[in-house]
């Protein structure tokens, strides 16, 4: 069952997508699986914290480094938690099951690269302003009653993704009431874990689930409060030596090919596609992770960098290889996959040798 988004009123759209999956799991545990970012640890805030308030037994579960909720492990780790019900929020939006047979809701704005077998998907893909997953998430949350006091959550999600909220009412209605300059600092905050070389957001998530605003996050003197700040500081200096980093231009395609154990990769991207206004930009981390390169794509030109992706896609591709949006994407592809992806856009001397 598909629970579409519309232009017409995606936020009654989102609240029947929520009742319709609550209608599939009347008992039981539900998971709640997210992405690691503001966004994605918005979500899962939102809809824990929504669920438990109505009653419902919740258990929150994050990705770490360099994982999908579609790889074995993760899907185990899921399973292992015996979820009558599963959602999985800003993981994107697949033609796989993630668990089959469990009653799914797939909570997402990212292009859709299929459509999931069965449950509930509420996509904001198509709309227009483009709305987060965390305010896809306090729109279904609705169905549970009023969650006014959950909406700077959303106003995390809206930050961290779109900066300036994509002109949403709610934004500005947050704004009003917890502080513009509150919600910037934590959004920051919140987002800086997920981007270490450990790549742990749980402190991030803990203080989500619990704080009752941002200055929790931001004037908090908590052991996870620090751990943001300490994970800030980390993420600033390595920022700092890549983008001393000089980029290689090739044609239309402008590469910078570094190595960090931090996720900055697209920081960077971003960074340079300010400066090289008329290139595809693709800041690439050989440190990310072992055998692997992590890459992000950027454009100031407009250009769909999804359909230049799919262009080049070599074929040892995965699922992790060109998701998101047409102007902010990326992937990672094995050491292999990624000597031959970049040897054809023309730049043999970025070839990696071997992992070890």
């Amino acid at each position: 069952m598909i629970g579409s988004l519309t232009h017409d009123d995606p936020r009654a759209d989102a609240r029947a997508g929520m009742a319709r999956f609550l209608g599939d799991v009347p008992d039981g545990r539900i998971v709640v699986a997210g992405h690691f970012d503001a966004d994605g640890l918005s979500a899962v805030a939102i809809l824990v914290r929504a669920l438990r308030a109505g009653g419902r037994e919740v258990v929150p579960a994050i990705v770490g480094k360099g994982e999908t909720p579609w790889e074995p492990a993760f899907a185990e780790r899921l399973r292992a938690l015996d979820p009558a019900g599963l959602i999985v929020a800003d993981l994107g939006t697949r033609g796989d099951a993630v668990l089959a047979g469990v009653p799914t809701l797939t909570v997402d704005h990212h292009r859709p690269t299929g459509t999931p077998p069965d449950g509930v998907t509420l996509s904001g893909h198509a709309l227009d302003p483009e709305p987060t997953s965390a305010l896809i998430a306090w729109w279904a949350a609705a169905a549970l009653g009023d969650q006014g006091d959950l909406q700077w959550l959303a106003a995390l999600g809206l930050i961290g993704d779109m900066a300036d909220g994509g002109a949403f009412p709610e934004l500005a209605e947050a704004q009003k009431r917890w502080g513009k300059t509150a919600l910037r600092d934590a959004t920051s905050l919140v987002n800086a874990p997920r981007r270490t070389g450990s790549a742990d957001a749980t402190p991030a998530l803990r203080l989500l689930l619990a704080a009752d605003g941002p200055k929790v996050i931001t004037k908090g003197d908590s052991d996870d409060a620090r751990a943001l700040v300490a994970a800030k500081v980390e993420v600033r200096e390595a920022v700092e030596a890549a983008r001393r980093v000089p980029p290689r231009v090739i044609g239309d395609v402008a590469l910078i090919l570094f190595s960090s154990p931090c996720q900055i990769h697209s920081l960077i991207a971003q960074q340079w596609r300010g400066r090289l206004k008329d290139k595809v930009v693709i800041a690439a981390n050989s440190g990310y992770r072992s055998g692997w390169v992590h890459f992000a794509a950027r454009s100031a030109s407009g250009r769909d960098l999804l359909a230049f992706l799919a262009a080049h896609r070599p074929e040892d591709a995965d699922g992790r290889y060109g998701n998101g949006h047409a102007q902010a994407t990326g992937g990672a592809l094995p050491i292999a996959a990624w000597n031959g992806f970049i040897t054809e856009l023309g730049f043999p001397d970025a070839v990696l040798p071997p992992a070890e």
